[in-house]
């Protein structure tokens, strides 16, 4: 009975992590958008991100030595799948709305289940194929109020692939590493990446104690914390029912925007339901069938 229960058990509280992760997720969009008015974005994730590697290795500083060869090469691949959605969608946070930023983001939850499909020649259910229908419904009606194609919509849409790699990626690796050494590798990469793309123009620091405070917010809890936490849930969820979770963010995102002052409307209303549903519906489905047995990536 145990060796039953175990691993329902296991799946119910890794989505009860990561939904925690998406409200966390949820709250800094506009923390972000804030304090890249006052400071290059480059340099605000590379400052984030390098903060919270710092921080990891202080708290268990053989953690990624113990990965392995396999593992840093893995860790290193979801970085920078992880550091290019980043760079993407906070450049385009600069020219975009909060709330279509965390739409065109949203949209994730559709490019996931096509790249495992391309990538792993996995078959994806119909029902999670009905989740993201219902999410991608729900994430537009949330957010677009007259939405125009523009370069800050064009860089967030590259920023959501390059999230849906990372989720593929981290469902098919997390399990074979230890989470917290993987997350550390991940971040360390970010942090090289972002530097990389600041170093030219010479790394500023936060101008002032506003940004500091986004910079080590978003550092220790929307980074750190999460990303430890996301890459311990993807070893026990499939990368569509992951995807399909991670778009409650948004949803957060506007419940932060009532708390401050918001009204909501019936559109938002709905649109917050059918992203609730859509969840709901992936996860009491079937998840057993080709998911399940089919290899998975091997690089």
């Amino acid at each position: 009975m145990s060796t039953v229960l175990a691993p329902r058990r296991s799946d119910s509280i890794a989505v009860l992590a990561l939904v925690s992760m998406t409200a966390i997720w949820g709250s800094t969009f506009v923390v972000v958008k804030e304090a890249i008015a006052r400071m290059p974005p480059a340099d605000f994730l590379a400052v984030r991100f390098l903060l919270a590697t710092m921080l990891m290795l202080l708290v268990r500083p053989g953690s990624v030595q113990a990965l392995g060869r396999r593992g840093l090469k893995h860790g290193v691949l979801l970085g920078l799948a992880l550091g290019s959605g980043y760079v993407a969608q906070t450049y385009g946070l600069q020219t975009t709305a909060v709330t279509v930023s965390g739409f065109v983001t949203g949209m994730f939850v559709v490019f996931t289940p096509l790249i495992s499909a391309v990538l792993l020649r996995r078959q994806v259910p119909r029902v999670a194929w009905a989740g993201v229908a219902l999410a991608t419904t729900g994430l537009a009606l949330l957010a677009l109020h007259g939405f125009s194609v523009g370069t800050g919509e064009a860089l967030t849409l590259l920023g959501a692939f390059a999230f849906g790699f990372h989720i593929v990626g981290l469902g098919e690796w997390s399990a074979q590493h230890d989470a917290y050494g993987l997350a550390v590798v991940q971040l360390g990469t970010v942090s090289v990446l972002c530097l990389a793309i600041a170093s030219p123009g010479g790394v500023a620091m936060p101008p002032d104690l506003g940004v500091w405070a986004a910079v080590i917010g978003t550092a220790v809890f929307a980074t750190a914390l999460a990303f430890v936490v996301q890459t311990w849930a993807q070893a026990h969820l499939s990368p569509t029912r992951a995807a399909v979770i991670l778009t409650m963010e948004p949803v957060f995102a506007m419940g932060f925007a009532l708390v401050l002052g918001e009204r909501p409307t019936p559109r938002t209303l709905v649109g917050a339901a059918l992203v609730a549903a859509a969840m709901y519906l992936v996860e009491l489905g079937p998840r057993h069938g080709a998911e399940g047995r089919l290899p998975h990536l091997e690089v």
